[in-house]
């Protein structure tokens, strides 16, 4: 656990978002997008150990899984993460998905194992076993809670910053729905938001 949003202790998975946080389930969508900093070229699925640990902690992952196949994972989660930054970036007035955006969430879709349960208030759900078995239930699992803030009207609040050299996967609170930034003074200012990334990389 590492930091507060309102009395809101947040998960050691969400320690890097400082602000502008999405709210649970939500939050970790945005998490997972942000696992790659482009100000400070930094992604925590860049190297197996620190990968396999922040997916476990985040529930995308059985730490007890098999790693016979977790090079082919990583490079799934990999794909995910960028078709899901296109779909954040959709929300802002980006184009529609490319073939190769769509390819590894139609993979996840076509392997995820899915399953149906009728709650005691007699809600149907869908969802996947938590924590997920496999790496693809885990992925599937994020696209369920796209789904369900599709229909609540909560995902085109999340956004990607407009800074190019950012796009830092941000939830825009603002009555108007018309936010642009992460952060205004940083984005407003590059080397601003350099020392800003960098001090959170160093914490």
């Amino acid at each position: 656990m590492a930091a507060n949003l309102v009395g809101m202790t947040l998960p050691s998975w969400a320690s890097h978002l400082e602000h502008k946080l999405a709210p649970p389930p939500l939050l970790l969508v945005q998490a997972f997008v942000n696992t790659l900093d482009l100000d400070l070229r930094t992604d925590v699925l860049a190297h197996a150990d620190e990968a396999r640990a922040w997916l476990a902690g985040a529930g995308l992952r059985d730490p007890g899984q098999a790693d016979t196949d977790f090079a082919a994972d990583l490079q799934l989660a990999r794909d995910v993460r960028e078709g899901l930054r296109a779909m954040i970036a959709h929300n802002t007035g980006g184009k529609p998905l490319t073939e190769a955006e769509l390819r590894p969430l139609e993979q996840v879709t076509q392997q995820a194992l899915t399953r149906l349960e009728v709650t005691a208030d007699g809600e149907v759900r869908l969802g996947t076993r938590t924590p997920a078995q496999r790496l693809a239930d885990g992925l599937a699992g994020l696209l369920l809670t796209i789904r369900d803030a599709q229909a609540d009207g909560s995902w085109d609040r999340l956004k990607l910053c407009g800074n190019p050299d950012c796009l830092w996967a941000f939830y825009d609170r603002s009555h108007s729905r018309r936010g642009a930034w992460c952060e205004m003074a940083s984005c407003g200012n590059k080397l601003k938001n350099r020392n800003l990334r960098a001090r959170r990389a160093a914490g």
